[in-house]
């Protein structure tokens, strides 16, 4: 089992490093001080379950679990308030630890992502997609609706993420993004997806490829090699 432990205090990550390593079948923790930081942990360290403070600056342990990207670890909130448990588990988190605890009740938390870690082995079990992302220029970290995304387009390393009246960039890929959002976005281009409901008007142009306006004004390429899965998609939604 690998353990991301993701907590803007340091004795708070300190103890509770302490307790993990007492488990035979944790191979590997790894510590992350606050959202943005856990992130960018998650894309390198790839951890099987991560143990999320709520209350941390810029970005709450509810909207980071509600950001992380797929395949998502496994979520406990670790705090010492009782106000978010209802939160919590609309956020599907395996539990929720209550500070202080103790190693027997670390072990019930334990028993139970082993179970969920065990099921997830299915094949029948589906990743869900991400509900919002955190995208973080300038020491400010915005958290992004994917439902207020219109449309994304790349740009170099980034991408941008088109929402009424922002356009903030992300550093990742087209690709690697869309796999996250399971579908709420559909690829127009090799440089562009855009939200099939908000298409108003396909204005075709020249070799088979056209322009879409959306609901709003803006208006994004479509290739020719995309063209007619984003046709299947239309269709499906009529």
């Amino acid at each position: 089992m690998r353990v991301l432990i993701v907590d803007d205090e340091r004795p708070a990550r300190d103890k509770l490093q302490r307790m993990l390593e007492l488990e035979p079948d944790i191979t590997a923790i790894e510590r992350a001080c606050d959202g943005v930081d856990a992130l960018e942990q998650c894309a390198a360290f790839l951890p099987d379950v991560a143990f999320l403070d709520i209350q941390m600056p810029e970005v709450s342990g509810i909207e980071l679990a509600a950001s992380l990207p797929a395949p998502a670890p496994l979520v406990v909130f670790v705090t010492a308030y009782d106000q978010y448990a209802l939160q919590a588990f609309d956020a599907n988190a395996i539990d929720y630890l209550l500070k202080p605890y103790d190693q027997d009740r670390l072990q019930r938390t334990l028993a139970r992502v082993r179970d969920r870690l065990r099921a997830r082995e299915s094949p029948r079990l589906s990743t869900l997609p991400v509900r919002q992302l955190l995208v973080s220029e300038r020491g400010v970290t915005r958290v992004v609706k994917v439902d207020d995304i219109a449309w994304i387009e790349t740009a170099d390393n980034y991408v941008v993420l088109h929402t009424p009246g922002a356009q903030p960039l992300l550093r990742q890929t087209l690709t690697g993004l869309l796999g996250q959002l399971g579908g709420a976005l559909v690829r127009c281009h090799r440089r562009a997806a855009v939200r099939p409901e908000l298409v108003e008007r396909i204005v075709s142009l020249d070799k088979g490829d056209c322009e879409l306006v959306l609901r709003g004004g803006a208006r994004v390429p479509c290739s020719r090699q995309y063209r007619a899965a984003l046709m299947d998609r239309l269709q499906g939604q009529a």
